[in-house]
Formats: C-alpha cells, sequence, structure tokens
C-alpha cells in the first residue's frame, strides 16, 4: 500500500504506467521471494491491463498472489487497486502477471514449495510492506531512522485517513523506540492501528517489522505512537469520528 505523489504522475495527474508496473514488479518479487525464501528475478511480464488512471494523491493498494510453479520458476498475479482518500471508493485499475526466476536456478536443485492456499485477512490492523534499497541504507548497509520515520509517518496517514476520510497532519509523534536495526535487502512490514480518538485528534500506533527474505526470521525493528488531526475543507480541525470494537 502506498501514496501516489505528483512526482509519479503527468501533466494531467495521472499516475504513469511505468510506475505502476514497478509498483507490481516490487510486489511480485517480495510475493515469490517470500513464499520461496529464494532470490528472484523477472523473467517476463505477461499480458497487462489498464483498466483506469490512478490519480495523483490517491492510495495504491496491491496484492501479488502465487498462482503457478515450475522447477525453478513461478507465476505471480498482482493487482493494483486505487483509493480515493476521502471518499474511500475503490477499483480495480491495474492487472498483471509476472514470470519470476530463481537467481539460484543453476546450483540449488531443490523444487519450489506448492502453491499456496489463500486465505482472506480480516481485523483493523492495515499492513503495507516495503524493499530496504542500498539508497535507504548508511555505509554499513543498515536502514536509516530517517527512512524508517518517513515509512512510520506515511503509514500513520495513511491509517487516519482512510478512518476519518478527511484531510489529515500530524500532529505529534511520541514513545518511538528504535529496537533493531533494519539490513538492506529486508522486507519492512508496517502493521498499523488507531489506538484511540479524541475530538479531532486519532493516536495512531505504528509498528515496523523486518524481515529477512533468505529465511524468514522476523524482528519488531521499530514501534511508535503518531498523532493525526483531521482537517476540514476549511484547514481547520474537524470531528473525527469515534472508534468502533
Amino acid at each position: 500500500m502506498d501514496l501516489v505523489f505528483p512526482d509519479q504522475t503527468n501533466h494531467q495527474g495521472d499516475m504513469f504506467g511505468g510506475t505502476a508496473l514497478a509498483f507490481m514488479d516490487k510486489v511480485a518479487f517480495l510475493a515469490a521471494a517470500r513464499f520461496a525464501k529464494r532470490g528472484f528475478v523477472t523473467a517476463a511480464v505477461e499480458r497487462t491491463d489498464f483498466k483506469s488512471p490512478v490519480l495523483v494523491g490517491e492510495i495504491v493498494d496491491l496484492t501479488g498472489e502465487v498462482r503457478s510453479i515450475g522447477r525453478s520458476s513461478m507465476r505471480v498475479q498482482v493487482s493494483l487497486t486505487a483509493e480515493n482518500l476521502l471518499s474511500g471508493d475503490r477499483r480495480l485499475t491495474t492487472h498483471g502477471e509476472f514470470t519470476m526466476v530463481a537467481t539460484d536456478r543453476k546450483t540449488n536443485r531443490s523444487p519450489l514449495p506448492p502453491v499456496p492456499e489463500y486465505q482472506e485477512v480480516k481485523g483493523d490492523t492495515t499492513k503495507s510492506v516495503e524493499l530496504v534499497f542500498p539508497g535507504d541504507t548508511d555505509h554499513r548497509g543498515l536502514l536509516f531512522g530517517g527512512r524508517a520515520l518517513a515509512l512510520m509517518e506515511k503509514a500513520a496517514f495513511i491509517k487516519a485517513s482512510r478512518h476519518s476520510r478527511s484531510l489529515v497532519v500530524m500532529a505529534s509523534l511520541k514513545e518511538i523506540n528504535f529496537e533493531h536495526s533494519i539490513h538492506v535487502g529486508e522486507m519492512v512490514e508496517l502493521n498499523t492501528r488507531i489506538t484511540s480518538v479524541g475530538r479531532s485528534s486519532m493516536r495512531v500506533e505504528v509498528q515496523l517489522w523486518a524481515e529477512d527474505l533468505t529465511n524468514g526470521k522476523r524482528k519488531m525493528a521499530t514501534k511508535g505512537q503518531f498523532v493525526m488531526v483531521a482537517l476540514g475543507a476549511d484547514g481547520r480541525p474537524t470531528k473525527a469520528p469515534a472508534l468502533n470494537f
């Protein structure tokens, strides 16, 4: 799950097709690597349908599912859904299939796992994932604290916006704890939930988990509390919806 920024769109405010494909390719890689615990590269992009544009300021929600397995390759189906933050309207905008090939196929003759069974995810926790690239890290290959905070703030913004269906701003940052380092090449998973709501403020808890894609080991690296404030059309604080437990 991510936000569409102006530099990812054309002059009409529509997200570039190449940006959509980049999002989808990353999700295909994460689905394949996390499932098989091996490295993968994209071998082919099958038919990709662009059904409607994605607009600046919208959320893109991507899902990747392993659909078939070969000896050293797999086919991953990726769907991209756009969501209007203010109205909550969602629409499937892009759909495609990616063939991913194991990078160690010449030396590792072990078969890939069978196709998994998928179950519907329930609950009020919102999840998003990112991959840690070299540009996100210091000279030791460790994720910058500022980059971690930026990812967490964006996740809190999305969660508060979806809850209030209004414009939101961050009012304060509380109780940030950096418990473990995050290394280049690891996947970070951000889990967010709203813990309390005031008149116009929402307290959002964000947990940042790191996962080694080669062995599946996970650790909660960072946890924090963000206070987000709902704004009305006049830019002033407005009433935030109550929590429904």
